[in-house]
């Protein structure tokens, strides 16, 4: 029977390798990812592919072989692809350099090689590599850049036993925080959005991952004020991460009271719920827009900076004046402490480009771009997640906590690399259109102001912005003029005000540039 069976299995591999028109595949990687990819194939005679040879780089392992096939050195592969021998290759190695990774996928698509990669072990079902699970590189993949090691004792010092508050909590980066937090032994986790199809999402996700953590969902706005108060009086958090926000660039652009609504008047009174009910730390969730700001969001996360720094310098002098604001603060003693982490552009968060330019290609075009010449940084979100715990963590109080988001990206490169991706041509299966900036859009984004500076930490990858200090007591009254005109909806007032408070705002394509002209001829 062992015979039999042995004979059935050649006789079939046999008549697959008399097929003429078979793709030739070359493995990066020997590994145990490598061979299962190769053994996958052998086993699945629908699919017409004979695999070549393997290339890796270790040495140890060139000029042996598995399973009869040649394991080459992977300094051969180039002059491999360039001799168009090779039809695909599949990466099976995951402790490349991001940088060689990217030249072997940029030469693959110039010489017409399709490109793909097998996930990790841990997403194998059963333990076991299915044939669906050899796809097409993502660009993801070549953005990615090495791995971030955390301290992740700390964290767990710092979190275990607490009661920890997330807001925007659906959203992109919210809910990361969330997965992120399952790990560590938290006392509880209150999950806090407006949207009730996302946070019920999300906690279906987290219920079916079978974690013993404690956790809750809670539908609320943070511009509601006594739905926030019933929540902090419910709960007592001990940790805060707030990263409830609008931040759509166009739309807050046409909506800018409803920007300063949400992005300061929400910030505001989180930030002084915090301080009432003794939150430990109150971590905050910036962006990179809110530098040099050109647009009504970017400067609303740079006033919400603004002031809780400014809180934080208040009550660190014990100086708890607030004329306008929450009255409660009288007489306090908190010791709340706050933190900002600032960084760019996520992969794959809701509204980003990528997902945006994949649903593009798969109707065919045209995908849309809006400069030749803009840029943007880019890091992946459970990246960006576990920079925001361990910058929580070492936070002191009062910092802006600014991540090393690596080189800065052109959007026309990514969308021509996303078109090779998909084995089209730009231009020719899919053309690319230039459609100009977006009102508040500028073209390259930065970390820092030109009056601003950093200094380092202890993690290569965070670094503290110095930034501007602001008196609290004259923030505080400015917040509240400004929360008043974003109530009564005039828009103009609103941006007027924000002008004032950040004096480095200047509109870019927007309609508030009259503003800037109007400035400019006062002070001349």
């Amino acid at each position: 029977m062992i015979t039999y069976r042995i004979l059935v299995k050649y006789f079939f591999l046999y008549i697959k390798n008399l097929k003429l028109d078979r793709k030739r595949i070359i493995i990066y990687g020997a590994g145990q990812s490598g061979v299962a990819a190769k053994r996958t194939f052998d086993n699945d005679y629908k699919v017409n592919k004979r695999i070549v040879a393997f290339v890796d780089d270790d040495q140890r392992k060139v000029g042996k072989t598995i399973d009869g096939i040649e394991i080459l050195d992977a300094k051969d592969l180039p002059d491999l692809i360039r001799k168009k021998e090779l039809d695909e290759i599949i990466f099976a190695c995951y402790s490349m350099p991001i940088e060689r990774k990217n030249k072997i996928v940029d030469l693959c698509l110039e010489n017409d090689t399709r490109v793909l990669s097998i996930p990790s072990h841990n997403e194998w079902p059963s333990g076991k590599l299915q044939p669906t699970q050899i796809q097409k590189i993502n660009i993801e993949d070549l953005l990615n850049r090495k791995s971030i090691e955390i301290d992740i004792k700390n964290i767990q010092k710092e979190l275990e036993g607490k009661r920890i508050l997330i807001t925007g909590a659906a959203g992109s980066i919210g809910s990361e925080i969330v997965r992120q937090l399952l790990k560590f032994d938290t006392g509880l986790i209150i999950m806090c959005d407006q949207s009730e199809t996302a946070l019920h999402h999300l906690y279906l996700e987290v219920d079916e991952m079978h974690t013993e953590a404690n956790f809750h969902s809670f539908i609320g706005d943070v511009k509601d004020e006594r739905r926030m108060a019933y929540l902090f009086e419910t709960y007592k958090p001990h940790y805060v991460y707030h990263a409830a926000a609008y931040k759509h660039v166009p739309l807050m652009e046409d909506n800018a009271s409803e920007a300063v609504k949400t992005n300061v008047y929400g910030t505001k009174l989180i930030a002084d719920l915090s301080v009432k009910y003794g939150v430990q730390k109150f971590v905050m969730i910036s962006t990179d827009k809110a530098v040099n700001p050109t647009n009504v969001m970017g400067a609303s996360k740079r006033i919400a900076e603004i002031y809780v720094q400014s809180l934080n310098k208040s009550i660190e002098n014990k100086e708890f004046i607030f004329k306008n604001g929450l009255s409660y603060f009288n007489d306090i003693r908190s010791n709340t402490r706050f933190i900002t982490t600032r960084f760019g552009n996520v992969l794959g968060s809701n509204g980003s480009v990528i997902p945006r330019f994949k649903q593009q290609i798969e109707k065919g075009g045209p995908i849309t771009v809006t400069h030749p010449e803009i840029t943007r940084y880019f890091m992946t979100i459970p990246e960006a997640c576990r920079l925001v715990l361990e910058a929580g963590c070492m936070g002191k109080g009062g910092e802006i906590y600014i991540f090393d988001m690596g080189k800065s990206v052109k959007i026309i490169d990514l969308a021509k690399r996303m078109i090779r991706l998909a084995g089209l041509i730009p231009n020719q299966d899919v053309k690319i259109e230039f459609t100009g900036l977006r009102p508040g859009e500028k073209l390259f984004e930065e970390l820092l102001n030109d009056n601003e500076n950093t200094m380092p930490t202890h993690h290569e990858k965070i670094m503290i912005g110095k930034t501007r200090e602001y008196l609290f007591e004259e923030v505080e009254i400015q917040i509240h003029d400004l929360i008043k005109h974003a109530r009564n909806n005039d828009n103009l007032q609103v941006v007027k005000i924000m002008k004032q408070l950040v004096l480095e705002f200047k509109s870019n394509n927007s309609v508030f540039e009259e503003l800037d002209l109007i400035k400019s001829i006062l002070t001349n």
